[in-house]
């Protein structure tokens, strides 16, 4: 039973500490002072740019005053629409750090989604890449438009390298309150419209230093770090700051690429540390082969879970992948799915834990609801409630102030969380549960599948039974019985689909996440494969 203090707040014996607010401002100051000469790439059209941290900072006091001088406020939402570039990276240090909020926009969304979060987050400035520019809504008129390039065929548009070319290089950050909030990141809408979550320049530094620690990123200034995670999502799950906190060398992928180019630019770089999601890192172990990345000491996954196929692909391949789990609300990053160091396991048990999503960061609580089996949180890089609701949705969080996270999860005797389904994904077929899943994982491991996932669908006699999407590896040929027998030495046989359909792709959100909602859309518009068994599918 947690107790809270009720007597009066001037205690009889206070601290001594100074009270000095954490800030994303002294991230910045750091990198200048420590690390100036410290090398930041960016990869442009043109290829990689290199910069100092001493000139990188120089140009983020310029945008600042700018920002200042231009009308900008405390508490303004600022949005920005870019890829991983030299420039993001600058307003991702120069907005926070003059009390605004920085808002990225998601450039893979719907110009109806961008329009909602533009509209509900009350952004009053968007800086865009010029080569993305097209893909905005038309903005409300309060809201000043400035372009990463050329910004003379928009009219009324501000030119980002002007502003920053007027701006102080002497310009002295703020002060502020560590409550203020620093970044409104949106979630990815797969439920509803997107919802906000405002992050604090506390919780933000905290995170930031809680992932440095050894036994999760462990990013130094030995590092080589390398962010595929766009900085739209979640700030690039913190890395940036991170790089530039320790002094690593931050390089920004810029556009995104096909794999090919992306192991040749780790390679180049002699990458230690990178991440994304499943999506992007899937194609690269279906290269055939692979240059040099013996520097790469980490890989972190993350956004779905990943299947013992697939770590034991990157195993062969000699590449350090674990599995990464987070969300928005939390900042995002939670745990990852290290082995702890006095783990004794081995064999099956060894990779029950890779397929584990890990022990949560320090500062971050944990448990499970006895009832419906759901992981819950709360902690220092937890949301208490999203952006512009009065109170807390009783639908994402506790009356007793925990974050429900959707997830039906264990909790081991040590402290690792694994993670059987979403709560809204588990299957509940004449009075028992099947977790899609771990379903979906039997069916990976079958060679001739590249991935799949399994939905509910409705069953008169059932309630609920399991469908399976499947797409295939290139060149391979497989039936609906022969997956089935090949689940049959896997799974209890009542988990075994009825349904399987096989498919070149499965949908993905913007951010590269299996779409369950349309696959259940599309399973709703198919015939059971269940009575055309005999047909093979073949996929070129």
């Amino acid at each position: 039973m947690t107790t809270s203090w009720t007597g009066p707040a001037d205690v009889k014996f206070a601290g001594t500490m100074m009270n000095e607010p954490l800030l994303l401002k002294s991230i910045a100051e750091r990198a200048e002072q420590m690390y100036g000469d410290q090398r930041v790439v960016g990869y442009t059209d043109r290829g990689p740019v290199e910069t100092s941290c001493a000139a990188l900072v120089s140009r983020v006091r310029r945008l600042a005053s700018a920002l200042v001088r231009s009308g900008v406020e405390v508490g303004d939402r600022i949005a920005t629409f870019a890829w991983n570039t030299l420039e993001h990276l600058e307003l991702c240090l120069a907005v926070p750090s003059v009390g605004a909020v920085l808002t990225p926009l998601n450039v893979r969304l719907h110009a109806d989604a961008l329009r909602y979060i533009i509209d509900h987050a009350g952004v009053t400035v968007v800086v865009a890449d010029h080569a993305l520019a097209d893909r905005l809504p038309p903005l409300p008129d309060r809201t000043r438009l400035v372009l990463i390039g050329p910004a003379d065929d928009e009219p009324g548009a501000l030119d980002y390298e002007q502003l920053i070319a007027d701006g102080d290089p002497g310009f002295d950050f703020p002060r502020i309150p560590e409550e203020s909030a620093s970044t409104l990141c949106y979630t990815g809408g797969t439920t509803g419209p997107p919802k906000g979550v405002a992050y604090t320049h506390r919780s933000t530094v905290l995170h930031t230093l809680l992932e440095c620690l050894p036994d999760y990123y462990a990013i130094s200034e030995a590092d080589v770090t390398v962010p595929y995670v766009p900085i739209f999502h979640a700030n690039a799950w913190g890395i940036p700051y991170a790089s530039l906190m320790v002094g690593a060398r931050l390089v920004l992928p810029g556009r995104p690429s096909g794999p090919e180019a992306m192991v040749r630019l780790l390679a180049e770089q002699r990458a230690t540390f990178s991440a994304g999601v499943p999506t992007i890192w899937h194609d690269v172990g279906e290269l055939p082969a692979l240059p040099d990345l013996s520097a790469l000491r980490m890989v972190v996954v993350g956004g779905a879970p990943l299947s013992e196929r697939f770590l034991k692909r990157f195993d062969a391949l000699g590449v350090p992948v674990v599995q990464g789990f987070g969300m928005t609300e939390a900042n995002p990053l939670v745990a990852i799915g290290s082995v702890p160091a006095r783990s004794t396991a081995e064999g099956h048990d060894r990779m029950r834990v890779r397929l584990s999503q890990g022990r949560p960061l320090p500062f971050v609580d944990v448990r499970v609801d006895e009832s419906a089996g759901e992981l819950q949180m709360r902690g220092a890089t937890v949301t208490a409630r999203y952006y512009g609701q009065s109170g807390r949705d009783p639908g994402k969080f506790t009356d007793d102030g925990w974050m429900r996270t959707g997830d039906v999860a264990e909790i081991a005797a040590d402290g690792v969380v694994r993670i059987v389904d979403r709560t809204k994904d588990m299957i509940k077929s004449g009075g028992e549960w099947i977790p899609s899943v771990e379903l979906a994982d039997a069916i990976e491991h079958h060679p001739a599948v590249a991935e799949a996932v399994v939905v509910a669908v409705g069953d008169e006699r059932w309630g609920e039974r399991p469908a399976a999407f499947v797409v295939l590896r290139p060149g391979a040929a497989l039936t609906a019985d022969a997956l089935r027998a090949h689940l049959a030495e896997r799974v209890a046989k009542w988990w075994i689909p009825e349904a399987i359909h096989f498919a070149d792709h499965i949908p993905r959100t913007s951010l590269g996440k299996l779409d369950k909602r349309a696959v259940r859309v599309l399973v709703d518009g198919l015939v059971p494969s269940g009575t055309d068994t005999e047909e093979e599918r073949t996929r070129p």
